[in-house]
């Protein structure tokens, strides 16, 4: 455990639980310089937006399992076209072709952790461990599991600083920003996908159902790992 990168994390927390999720990018670009990175998982372009202003140039790390919908391919590409963000496309050390070889077809269907394990979990790790801070989209009202979710954290599996700058932001909060600057939005949003993960794992979910009871419907099953 990085005892300064802790102590920083907790002490940024307390002076900034409250600021504006700009403020907080601009102290992380600060604080971390290059050595900071943000993860997408291009619902939305909201997030690289947010950095993109506070952070010109910034690396967003987008992790393409190979499962993805096409739609989410596409908001990738012009997310990276029109923003001034640096794109990292992580993908797995094994094709959807080699896994199934190894593990058998469809290994979602049968152990979904093992599968969110080897291709959003592992590149994840890998590709993180050249930074010192990330940044995530997580919102507390997204999931019961993200409701006491801090602006900024130590990350201790990975030693180190995470930052959810918008974790206190409502979906309003989240639809006022896209309206209010242009942001791009995932096409599948509009067709009934709130939450948008891998096609195999994902379904559209009704109006006034929990927006991630979409993912992983019947495995019993709410995250991926890559925030647990």
């Amino acid at each position: 455990m990085s005892t300064d990168l802790k102590t920083l994390a907790e002490e940024a927390n307390e002076r900034l639980a409250d600021a504006s999720a700009q403020e907080v990018l601009a102290w992380a670009r600060e604080t971390f310089g290059d050595e900071l990175v943000v993860t997408a998982s291009m619902a939305d372009g909201a997030l690289p937006h947010l950095a993109a202003e506070a952070a010109p140039g910034v690396d967003v790390l987008f992790l393409d399992t190979g499962y993805h919908f096409a739609e989410t391919i596409g908001t990738r590409d012009a997310v990276a076209a029109t923003l001034p963000i640096n794109l990292i496309n992580a993908t797995p050390k094994q094709t959807v072709e080699e896994q199934d070889a190894e593990y058998g077809k469809d290994l979602f269907a049968r152990e979904p952790d093992k599968c969110c394990a080897l291709r959003k979990v592992e590149p994840l790790n890998r590709v993180l461990s050249g930074y010192k801070a990330w940044v995530t989209g997580v919102r507390r009202e997204e999931a019961p599991t993200r409701a006491n979710t801090q602006v900024i954290e130590y990350d201790a599996k990975r030693d180190m600083v995470k930052l959810n700058p918008i974790a206190p932001w409502t979906q309003d909060d989240l639809d006022s920003y896209i309206t209010d600057n242009g942001v791009l939005v995932n096409l599948l949003q509009y067709d009934g996908y709130p939450s948008i993960g891998c096609a195999p794992c994902t379904q559209r979910v009704a109006p006034g159902e929990d927006p991630r009871s979409g993912r992983w419907s019947g495995q019993g099953k709410t995250e991926c790992g890559l925030h647990t």
